[in-house]
């Protein structure tokens, strides 16, 4: 049986907000309030929730029966692609409420042209209710078995770190070894990963968000990884660094930093610290060692349906932590022309502290050549 507490939560919010109609357009905030989990692609995937009826999903006609399947236990609505869809939704929500006033939507999420699409069938409604804050709240702490995916999602990617590190090769690609840990993944079913594969070798880490490209790994330099999988529907996000042969004393120094700076963090992570202060740790541990000009990003960000979420681990965060909240620590040090290295873990934390969904061993890796 599923669970649709968050549902009537987000009802709740309906109501002590006066708000008639509260349109979800998001698909991953669609599948958090109801476990129906699909990404609609150009067509329109909606769940309108009322305060005083029950709530509906208005899906494309080949998602239909699957939401049925699922087990939902209201009213599913679909359209053909031929057809307007919000004038259909129109008229769904006019046989529940004849002349709904006041809506709420996703602010982050609905794009101009939908807005524009539901706005022309309600052209007196009030649409200035953002329901996107209280979602990113909903979705801060999680549930017990949200934090048994994503420890699964964090052991896959531990996994695909080993596959990865054992096909570093002189003369291959970054392409090709990102190739053989995906493929290693998919023989054991794991199918998606949660964003594009990075590893980049030498100098082209220096560039913290480069793409995976032709670049050869050469002898002696460092290549980094930064990779996670989808594991029913949630996210899994680690970086690690190693050396092809032996590092160098600036990369090792380098190397050396990081780590410090990473486990600082981690280790300082309670209940009722500021975000903000958990980024100024780390930043300091660089900083001090003469890098803080070269690590050029925060600290970290929330994960959980994808892998970046609210909230930021950064300066000007004075959110408290609190447990169930789910968070990546990664620092970086990147120095054009000579190396990259980002050491990173998401995790969660508790009373005792951060507890890391990965737990591939961070010393310096060294691979013989």
């Amino acid at each position: 049986m599923a669970d649709y507490s968050k549902l009537q939560q987000v009802r709740q919010w309906t109501a002590e907000n006066h708000v008639d109609v509260t349109y979800v357009s998001n698909f991953h905030t669609i599948s958090y309030l109801t476990g129906f989990e699909s990404n609609p692609y150009e067509r329109t995937l909606a769940l309108l929730i009322f305060a005083d009826a029950e709530p509906f999903m208005f899906a494309p006609a080949l998602e239909v029966e699957a939401i049925k399947e699922m087990g939902w236990p209201y009213k599913v609505f679909g359209y053909l692609d031929h057809e307007d869809p919000y004038a259909l939704i129109a008229d769904h929500v006019r046989a529940t409420l004849t002349d709904p006033k006041t809506w709420a939507v996703e602010g982050d999420n609905l794009t101009i042209d939908r807005f524009k699409g539901i706005q022309k069938q309600f052209p007196a409604a009030n649409f200035d209710h953002n329901l996107s804050p209280y979602i990113q709240k909903l979705r801060l702490v999680k549930t017990a078995d949200e934090l048994e995916k994503l420890n699964v999602a964090g052991e896959w990617a531990d996994f695909a770190f080993e596959h990865g590190f054992a096909a570093v090769k002189a003369g291959r690609t970054e392409q090709q070894i990102a190739a053989e840990l995906q493929y290693a993944l998919m023989q054991k079913g794991i199918m998606e990963m949660s964003f594009g594969t990075l590893v980049q070798a030498g100098e082209h880490a220096a560039n913290p968000h480069g793409a995976t490209n032709e670049t050869q790994v050469k002898p002696n330099e460092l290549v980094l990884f930064d990779l996670g999988v989808m594991y029913k529907g949630y996210a899994s996000d680690a970086s690690r660094t190693i050396a092809y042969g032996q590092p160098t004393a600036k990369q090792k120094e380098i190397y050396d930093v990081c780590l410090e700076a990473q486990l600082t963090a981690q280790a300082a992570v309670k209940p009722g610290m500021a975000a903000e202060d958990v980024d100024k740790l780390a930043r300091d541990v660089i900083t001090k060692a003469g890098y803080g000009e070269y690590f050029i990003h925060r600290l970290g960000h929330g994960i959980g349906q994808t892998d970046h979420e609210f909230p930021s681990i950064m300066a000007g965060n004075h959110m408290p932590l609190v447990e169930g909240m789910c968070f990546s620590i990664e620092p970086g040090i990147y120095i054009p022309g000579v190396a990259g290295v980002r050491i990173e873990d998401c995790g969660v934390v508790t009373k005792e502290g951060f507890k890391p969904f990965t737990h591939l061993s961070k010393d310096l890796k060294i691979l013989d050549l």
